[in-house]
């Protein structure tokens, strides 16, 4: 006859509560997982069933009582050690984000503006243009899966019960700079192009103000905008994809994993 104590009853639900808690805080932030299209119930299930299959494999959480106080400590230590991994993956989307919006704002298109109800966002039209690209090329690269295989290898670099003060968050707070710097380098060949043409018109409008440069300066720097991004459609998918194992190789860093 099986029989169980109680420490045997909240060993079994640690086991799989504190995962649960750490992958529903990455899923809250993670590209694709994050969407608001996701219903959130999709999201719940989904960490349910992970954290249901990899439980048992993981190492043996510390014996909390569930019903007490330092439970729902733990499990808020849980969910921001999830959310700190799923914020730095989150940025490979804020990147391509800013770098629409910079080339946006250097085609004239700044006012082309399309609302996000779903996350309660508004993004350029030509940054939403992008973000569904670099979703599609993350998905491409197995991203999401690699992301979850670094989520479940970190509860055995970063145990549970471990904290979330000794994890290297000065290295988060630098991925921020490291988004703008990322976005900016992508963004300056356009930019520089549509400088250069900023540059004609001014000396057109100089030479012959009786021609109405901006009726003609419009239109053609739309145009020459296009053909900028064109050009640097050739080689957005190999630098995104540095891009992308960096902030993977990031995500493994912050929980003790080698560079």
């Amino acid at each position: 006859m099986l029989e169980l104590t109680a420490t045997d009853i909240n060993s079994y639900i640690g086991t799989f509560w504190w995962p649960f808690f750490r992958i529903m805080g990455a899923f809250a932030l993670m590209p694709l997982f994050s969407n608001g299209h996701v219903p959130i119930q999709v999201r719940l299930l989904l960490a349910m069933a992970i954290a249901g299959l990899a439980g048992p494999l993981l190492p043996s959480p510390p014996a909390v009582d569930p019903l007490s106080v330092s439970a729902l400590g733990l499990a808020f230590e849980q969910f921001a050690v999830g959310s700190l991994m799923g914020l730095i993956l989150s940025l490979l989307i804020h990147i391509l984000s800013m770098l629409g919006q910079m080339l946006s704002m250097q085609m004239g298109l700044a006012m082309s503006v399309m609302n996000d109800p779903a996350n309660g966002v508004n993004h350029a039209l030509l940054g939403q243009l992008l973000v569904m690209y670099g979703t599609l090329l993350f998905l491409a690269l197995d991203g999401h899966l690699v992301s979850l295989a670094v989520l479940i290898d970190s509860f055995y670099l970063w145990p549970v019960g471990s904290g979330v003060f000794d994890l290297p968050l000065m290295m988060v707070v630098m991925k921020f700079g490291w988004t703008f710097a990322m976005a900016l380098m992508m963004a300056i060949p356009a930019v520089m192009a549509m400088l250069m043409v900023n540059i004609t018109f001014g000396v057109l409008n100089k030479a012959a103000p009786s021609l109405n440069v901006y009726s003609l300066g419009f239109p053609m720097a739309m145009l020459l905008g296009l053909f900028s991004i064109l050009i640097s459609f050739s080689g957005l998918p190999d630098r995104y994809t540095e891009i992308c194992i960096d902030a993977l190789a990031a995500m493994h860093q912050l929980v003790g994993g080698t560079p």
